[in-house]
């Protein structure tokens, strides 16, 4: 298999499992939920130092960064497994917003479905902002490389 094929099977599997994870999450009953976001926000006011994180009824500051970083990790994913399928320019970007949106709909639809739980048209926002987010910081990332590397 050729070099190209590896990371095209490697990106398309990470793709799979970041968007396993996140509807994953999605598909947990709201109690579950919430015990997480309160696990990881103890354990982050142990390591950070800092006062509690989360607001009463769990929808606090780290479910939104919660949801925020997942597609940021989704819009880095899409866009590299999008350049290795040869897109370029302005399609490329539209083609990584897109999925991300897609992917965010899916998400809080899966919602829907599950206990104590519900879609939000903000979550779509913040997911959407996400993805733009990890597009933009792999192409920075890729051209401070390439600048590095004098390519």
């Amino acid at each position: 298999m050729d070099r190209t094929g590896r990371w095209s099977r490697l990106c398309t599997a990470l793709l799979c499992l970041n968007l396993a994870f996140i509807w994953g999450n999605s598909l947990m009953p709201g109690d579950v939920s919430r015990q997480i976001s309160q696990w990881v926000s103890s354990l982050l006011e142990g390591v950070l130092n800092q006062p509690e994180i989360q607001t009463e009824g769990g929808h606090g500051l780290l479910r939104k960064l919660a949801h925020f970083t997942e597609f940021a990790c989704l819009g880095m994913l899409l866009y590299w497994h999008l350049t290795i399928a040869g897109k370029r320019g302005r399609p490329l970007a539209a083609l990584t917003l897109l999925g991300g949106f897609a992917a965010a709909c899916i998400d809080e639809t899966i919602q829907i479905f599950a206990v104590d739980r519900g879609p939000g048209i903000l979550d779509v926002l913040i997911d959407t902002g996400g993805t733009a987010a990890g597009m933009i910081f792999l192409i920075i990332g890729h051209a401070l490389i390439r600048n590095l590397h004098g390519k």
